[in-house]
């Protein structure tokens, strides 16, 4: 499988499992993605995406977006999408 970064993420909110992620390329719900920092190392699907607290299904370069996920990430983490070759 071949990966390409998207983004990083900026912000962690740990109460709800959201991440806050600066795109840099487009990510859309049922895009797999694996977030990678100093401590983080997991893959899953984007099952939801928000921009100011509205649902979105898609997002591009320059969008900040909260996604759900199953695991804490860190600021800094870098959000790569997972293609096949």
């Amino acid at each position: 499988m071949a990966e390409q970064l998207i983004g990083k993420v900026t912000h962690w909110f740990g109460r709800i499992g959201v991440a806050g992620i600066e795109l840099t390329d487009k990510l859309s719900v049922g895009d797999r993605v694996h977030i990678l920092g100093h401590t983080t190392d997991f893959e899953q699907e984007i099952t939801s995406m928000q921009i100011m607290h509205q649902d979105v299904g898609e997002a591009g370069p320059g969008d900040e977006v909260g996604v759900k996920l199953q695991f804490r990430a860190r600021p800094g983490d870098r959000v790569y999408k997972v293609t096949e070759p």
